[in-house]
């Protein structure tokens, strides 16, 4: 199922299944494409599923390179482009959200329309998990996660948190696959450079909120749970309000994996948005006056609450 493709000269690995409209499917920080294995079957039924392993992800490789958003949406674009594949449905998880926010900034015309799942980049909030990975000392600390004993420490201890019921625990389970890929030193070494790239130790470093105006006739859809750890679920409404038109899906209980906790809702909220909407066709002349009349296009957003 996994192909691979050189492209600059680095290995990108994705699956790519299905025939029909095209839809890109984007991971999170320190996951890969199997984040999606349990929706990928059936919308390949009827689409054409695209599911990249981003670089310094998966089974990618993971050279010292460009690991910002902006790079992770260059890469979307050239490796539609090498697929043949004009434009995407865009969905996108955590740091896939920012990566497919940007996409849809940088190549209007290729998106067709954006699926945002408890996705990054509103405001300052974040778990200070990756505000502490984020710190120069992490880099010291990370390659002790290649050491046996402190795997099984980290893993009592979200096993302990999710018997505590807390949101954290709540997610245990995928936490423990992300921390799993870090032993080894490529892999961490390619989180770190990412995640510096959008984290702190204040948290969040950049916003999409000063350009969520230009998302006016892009069909929209967010999805989030209400016991985010990671990414506070506050940042759902605020995205929802800086975005015009968009549609807010929440999935109470849930956490940052709303595609994992219940699959078959996510299924079927994803398929609605895609038969009750049309793609947005892009308008070189709309776009310009969209970016001349800027953020006061769309009402004013206030972050404060959620920063």
């Amino acid at each position: 199922m996994i192909q691979y493709r050189q492209i600059h000269g680095k290995r990108r690995a994705f699956v790519k299944v299905g025939q029909g409209p095209a839809l890109l499917l984007i991971h999170g920080i320190g996951d890969q494409s199997d984040t999606w294995r349990d929706v990928i079957p059936s919308l390949a039924r009827d689409h054409t599923v695209i599911a990249p392993d981003l670089l310094g992800h998966g089974r990618s490789d993971k050279p010292r390179a460009d690991y910002t958003v902006a790079g992770y949406a260059n890469a979307m674009r050239d490796l539609l482009s090498v697929l043949e594949i004009e434009s995407a449905t865009v969905v996108g998880h955590s740091l896939g959200g920012g990566v497919a926010m940007q996409f849809a900034y940088q190549y209007p015309e290729r998106c067709q329309r954006l699926v945002l799942v408890a996705t990054g980049g509103i405001s300052r909030a974040v778990t200070p998990i990756l505000r502490w990975a984020s710190a120069p000392t992490a880099e010291l600390l990370l390659p002790l996660l290649r050491l046996r004993a402190t795997r099984v420490l980290l893993g009592s201890a979200l096993r302990l948190l999710r018997r505590l019921d807390t949101d954290l625990g709540n997610d245990a389970d995928d936490l423990q696959r992300v921390f799993d890929a870090l032993p080894d030193s490529q892999a961490r070494r390619a989180f770190v450079r990412t995640l510096r790239s959008v984290v702190d130790w204040r948290g969040q470093v950049i916003t999409m909120l000063d350009r969520c105006y230009l998302t006016a006739g892009m069909p929209t859809m967010l999805m989030w749970g209400t016991r985010d750890p990671v990414v506070p679920y506050a940042h759902a409404a605020v995205a929802h309000a800086a975005m015009p038109g968009s549609r807010l899906e929440i999935f109470d209980g849930a956490g940052h994996f709303p595609h994992h906790n219940d699959p078959a809702r996510f299924l079927a909220l994803l398929r609605d948005f895609l038969a009750t909407t049309e793609p947005a066709s892009h308008s070189v002349g709309e776009w310009r006056d969209l970016l001349r009349r800027g953020a006061s296009a769309v009402a004013p957003i206030s972050v404060a609450k959620v920063a």
